[in-house]
């Protein structure tokens, strides 16, 4: 493989560079958040245009030639999966991977966790968006809160410090947010809140974005300051402790202050198409060149193409739920 080609592959024209991979594993999901699942449904994909297990064992190791040192298997929800546990397996095995994380929605997660743990899963992402039993059936349209409790539970006596990803919306749930920071207290998990951001189908509108200014300002009301940690100039959550909780809290701030200047992440989507920005329409299809028979070196090429036409940045908020790209669940969280 050419050196200097290696080198640079996950460099853009904006000097970032795209450690950071995600991967979806599936678009099917057994809950219909409705910020991510269109009420709708949406169209899957034919299962033989879905990357298979080897091939995405072999994207990640494509990918972690050239610098990849994270990895997060998203979906979807990932653990639905039949052969989750072989992914994790082999990915996890992987020389130079540094951290393998995922995000789900801890439906079936506990079933599985051992296994992630042998396997260097060393990140929990889990989504929750209220700590009300009765609220979680209106935001998932399925029931299931008490195992996703269950899997938060499992996972720290395992040893994980897990983070739960709660999409803020204005009279939705704004109301549970010191909730969730009380949550912190005696757990070490860290709750994350998210603004509410709009894909296709997702009924977006300003009206239900919460501004995490105004988050911190309701929480510092109640608990007094909260302190910023020397976060990492590719962190994408803004993270905060507050004085004698063995947890803490971050926040996701995508619309009011994105973070596109230190980005170093794209992802791959269970259909195989490569995206570089979560809110860019342009898209590659790896699995195509995959299936072409195209080598290492040529799949490297291919990905440090789409990488060096990413933009600066995305749009704003004004404009992106104007322009087209896919719901959620088929881009992968």
């Amino acid at each position: 493989m050419n050196t200097p080609v290696v080198k640079t592959a996950l460099l853009d024209t904006f000097g970032r560079f795209h450690n950071y991979l995600r991967i979806s594993l599936t678009e099917k999901c057994n809950l219909r958040c409705v910020y991510c699942m269109p009420e709708k449904g949406v169209d899957l994909t034919p299962k033989q245009h879905l990357l298979t297990t080897p091939e995405i064992t072999r994207l990640a190791s494509i990918f972690i030639s050239v610098g990849v040192d994270k990895i997060r298997l998203t979906g979807g929800e990932p653990t639905i999966r039949k052969d989750i546990n072989d992914v994790v397996e082999q990915i996890g095995n992987l020389p130079g991977l540094k951290s393998l994380a995922i995000t789900t929605n801890g439906i079936v997660l506990s079933r599985h966790l051992e296994h992630f743990k042998k396997n260097n899963l060393d990140t929990l992402n889990i989504s929750l968006d209220t700590l009300r039993p009765e609220r979680f059936v209106l935001f998932t349209r399925r029931q299931g809160y008490n195992q996703v409790m269950k899997s938060i539970d499992y996972s720290l006596e395992l040893g994980y410090k897990p983070k739960i990803n709660c999409v803020v919306m204005n009279g939705k749930n704004d109301d549970e947010l010191l909730d969730f920071v009380r949550f912190t207290e005696n757990r070490e998990v860290n709750v994350r809140f998210i603004e509410y951001m709009p894909f296709d189908d997702n009924k977006w509108s300003a009206n239900k974005l919460v501004p995490y200014r105004q988050i911190i300002k309701n929480i510092e009301a109640e608990f007094g300051p909260i302190v910023r940690k020397d976060d990492h100039f590719t962190e994408v959550a803004k993270n905060f402790t507050i004085d004698g909780f063995k947890g803490s809290v971050s926040f996701i701030t995508s619309m009011t202050d994105s973070f596109c200047s230190g980005c170093n992440r794209t992802r791959i989507m269970a259909d195989g198409n490569y995206k570089v920005c979560l809110f860019g329409n342009t898209e590659v299809s790896l699995r195509d060149y995959l299936r072409q028979g195209a080598t290492d070196q040529e799949m490297v090429e291919v990905i440090s193409s789409a990488i060096k036409n990413k933009k600066k940045a995305h749009a704003g908020m004004d404009i992106l739920h104007t322009l087209p790209n896919r719901p959620m669940i088929k881009i992968g969280g």
